[in-house]
């Protein structure tokens, strides 16, 4: 009897001990993954990518209002790096996000010598961004330009009509959701629009002609809305040279006496880290090896709906597409 007994205290021993080094394996993997996605995320990286090179960033794709961005950029004024390669590729996107970009840009400027290279496409926004550098660099078919501002918005109040369905509404004046797209829209409605949109196209024209030391003449050939390939924009001032990121470090190197035996390293921002994606996932795998699968899910679900947020892209718009080109 007594020897059943101790087999039962034995076996008890050792679950509680399985148990424990059970949570503690769980508990060291979880502070190994924060502290690797810590040295991985944009602090974390910053010193150890720039330090004693040329950091290199890029603008890919839409472009809209992104605090996280900005927050990276003021990482990279304070960092070691010794000058800044701005890779574009871009069709532009809102005009609140193409400005806030600029305004980051002219602010890192400031603090570093900064070059642009557009590869494919520097377009309305992006082209924006561009205009923060003092040198724009782009290859021979590169697209740049797309100088305009554009306001689009769908109307369905024919089809409305035709299946019969009418939307009724009060409102405190005539202009208050104008336009909704329910009904035909005014005079005064497209009037309101048409001022909001010349408003914004002549702050970006005003950018264009300040930033590139363009005439009036000059200006007006390059803002109605087209792209021109790198070989247009280098005669009609829109960029400084042909080439690639070579030729922006050589650039660096002549004009800003920036070593020449500096590497051009990465300075990611936006990278998986930076919207804890990587914590995230790794604290939903905690979650279900301690069996809780429901808070894992929860997890899981936040990031998509996160990730769902951020397609939007409201607003006046400053962005090239061939289908509806402003």
């Amino acid at each position: 009897m007594s020897f059943d007994s101790d087999v039962i205290v034995d076996r008890r021993r050792m679950r509680r001990k399985l148990t424990f080094w059970r949570v503690t394996a769980v508990l060291v993997a979880i502070a190994a993954l924060v502290a690797i996605g810590a040295a991985l995320s944009p602090a974390g990286r910053s010193a150890l990518t720039t330090s004693g090179s040329i950091a290199r960033i890029h603008i890919d794709g839409l472009i809209r209002s992104d605090a996280d961005r900005v927050e990276a950029l003021e990482r990279l004024e304070k960092s070691s790096a010794a000058a800044v390669i701005v890779h574009i590729n871009s069709p532009g996107g809102t005009t609140a996000g193409s400005e806030q970009l600029y305004d980051a840009l002219v602010r890192l400027k400031a603090k570093k010598p900064l070059v642009v290279v557009v590869e494919g496409l520097a377009a309305s926004g992006g082209y924006i961004a561009a205009l923060a550098s003092d040198y724009i660099v782009a290859q021979q078919s590169s697209l740049v330009g797309s100088i305009g501002v554009l306001f689009q918005f769908p109307n369905f109040s024919e089809l409305m009509k035709t299946v019969g369905v009418k939307v009724e509404e009060v409102k405190s004046s005539p202009l208050k959701a104008a336009p909704n797209g329910f009904e035909p829209t005014s005079p005064e409605a497209r009037a309101a629009l048409e001022s909001l949109v010349k408003d914004s196209y002549a702050w970006f024209r005003g950018l264009v002609q300040d930033r590139r030391g363009m005439d009036d003449a000059q200006l007006n050939v390059v803002a109605d809305g087209r792209v021109f390939t790198g070989r247009q924009a280098l005669a009609l001032k829109l960029i400084d040279q042909l080439g690639d990121e070579k030729t922006a470090v050589a650039w660096l190197v002549a004009e800003k006496k920036v070593k020449s035996d500096l590497p051009v390293r990465d300075f990611k921002l936006t990278p998986r880290f930076g919207d804890l994606t990587f914590l995230r996932a790794a604290a939903s795998i905690a979650f279900d090896a301690l069996g809780l699968s429901a808070a894992a899910r929860q997890i899981e679900q936040a990031g998509a709906v996160q990730s769902v947020e951020r397609l939007g892209l409201d607003g006046m718009l400053a962005l090239w597409r061939p289908e509806a080109s402003n």
